[in-house]
């Protein structure tokens, strides 16, 4: 599948991921990078970007990497998701880039990088794995 292909899925499926400005910019096997535009609707006190948003781009871009490694995989569904928090995201795009670690039949297991600003600086780690369908 190439990137606007999972992307018209993603937002297909996830109405919300359109309402966040979500966009694949890159698929391949076994990895995705996306990006949700700054909006300072998703700044929260402090000035940092709301951790919702972070864990939601890191999910829909496990999800890109998963569809560009299977094809259109629809009912894959997240069954879990960790995140830590390194450091405050700037006011700027957020960037995801996901790598799935291990493929398995019933489970896909993946790494997460949030990056932030212009130098593209680590802000969180997350990690999660998707059910697969049968």
């Amino acid at each position: 599948m190439s990137a606007n292909e999972v992307q018209a899925l993603i937002r297909e499926g996830v109405p919300m991921a359109g309402d966040i400005g979500f966009t694949v910019e890159e698929v391949r096997d076994g990895f995705a990078r996306a990006v949700v535009p700054f909006a300072t609707n998703f700044v929260r006190p402090g000035g940092t970007l709301s951790g919702p948003l972070q864990m939601a781009l890191a999910d829909a871009t496990m999800y890109a990497a998963i569809l560009a490694s299977l094809g259109k995989v629809e009912m894959a569904v997240t069954s879990n998701l960790n995140i830590n928090f390194l450091q405050k995201p700037a006011p700027a795009d957020l960037v995801a880039e996901a790598v799935v670690l291990r493929m398995g039949r019933r489970l896909a297991f993946c790494e997460v990088r949030l990056l932030s600003g212009e130098e593209e600086r680590l802000v969180a780690h997350v990690t999660g794995s998707y059910a697969l369908p049968a």
